[in-house]
């Protein structure tokens, strides 16, 4: 507990970090947690896993502490599952504070209509930390005018590698309309497992006397782990996955398999597909409740079900 009071943190928060779990700082956290404090912008790489959410988490919660107001943090993050994981660590770090927060996330179809409502309800009683995927808050920002960003002291882009590349989730037009209803006077704070090309142009979007931290450790690959990229027409991917995961039932009498996902729609799909063709498999997604989750870990951990296929929630 010492440890963490050391880098300048308030004792409430670090008793409350205590009490959570979080008992000495991580290296990312001890060296990224002090410059942001200082208020300097933070640019961290660090591997997942490593305790990049706390390392913003706890900073801005200090800081917001001091002056709780309006929207007073965006998070951006590229997927739906990591809003929801990030709010509920600012929800039980913050709750001494009475920390009101609001996820703006992507809802399945059946229930985009009520849920733009509920999120637009949500950011008009400016909570003070809203989480948000671009591509939601960018619709928000178009339709409707009940909120405003232009107080926001702390800008946060997690996983902001995956934020930043072009391709299918390509958020570069949402990002810029975002970033152009956000102050030019804010703390930036940019989190990445892989500081890329891409990620080391945008330092000059945290031009507060910017820290950057990336961890030495290099990342290995298991030993006796077999990797192997299969390139497929994307009409025949699916197909070639029946056909994997019927040669490996076939050529192994104790067998497991996880299958991970982009979407919790991608996830939901393919678990349908693949029990369709009488496979014993299992979702695991953020759209399942939490009991709905740990029964489908139990039954996948205990050889009911032989496939469990995820979105990266599972990893979390």
């Amino acid at each position: 507990m010492a440890e963490f009071r050391a880098l300048g943190l308030a004792p409430w928060l670090v008793e409350q970090a205590r009490q959570v779990g979080l008992l000495r700082p991580t290296p990312v956290q001890a060296a990224c947690i002090p410059p942001v404090l200082q208020g300097r912008d933070c640019l961290g790489c660090a591997q997942t896993g490593s305790g990049k959410t706390a390392a913003f988490v706890l900073p801005v919660l200090h800081v917001l502490a001091q002056d709780p107001y309006g929207i007073f943090c965006l998070v951006l993050t590229p997927t739906r599952e990591l809003a929801y994981q990030i709010a509920e660590q600012f929800r039980v770090l913050g709750k001494p504070l009475g920390l009101k927060d609001c996820v703006v996330a992507l809802t399945p179809v059946c229930l985009s209509v009520p849920d733009m409502v509920s999120q637009a309800l949500a950011l008009a009683r400016r909570p003070h930390v809203v989480v948000a995927t671009p591509g939601r808050l960018a619709d928000h920002l178009r339709s409707s005018s009940t909120f405003s960003l232009s107080k926001v002291q702390f800008l946060v882009l997690d996983e902001a590698d995956r934020l930043l590349e072009q391709g299918s989730a390509d958020f570069s037009a949402d990002l810029e309309l975002i970033l152009g209803a956000v102050p030019a006077r804010r703390q930036t704070l940019l989190f990445s497992a892989t500081l890329t090309s891409t990620l080391c142009q945008l330092r000059a979007l945290a031009a507060n006397s910017p820290f950057c931290w990336e961890a030495t450790a290099p990342v290995r690959t298991v030993e006796g782990l077999e990797q192997r990229y299969l390139l497929v027409p994307e009409a025949l991917k699916d197909a070639y996955l029946v056909h994997l995961v019927q040669s490996f039932q076939d050529q192994h009498e104790d067998w497991a398999i996880i299958i991970f996902t982009k979407t919790c729609k991608d996830c939901q799909v393919l678990n349908m597909m693949l029990r369709k063709f009488s496979f014993p498999s299992v979702a695991l997604h953020s759209m399942m409740k939490q009991k709905q989750r740990f029964a489908a870990l139990a039954k996948f951990k205990s050889s009911i079900f032989k496939i469990l296929i995820a979105t990266d929630v599972a990893a979390r």
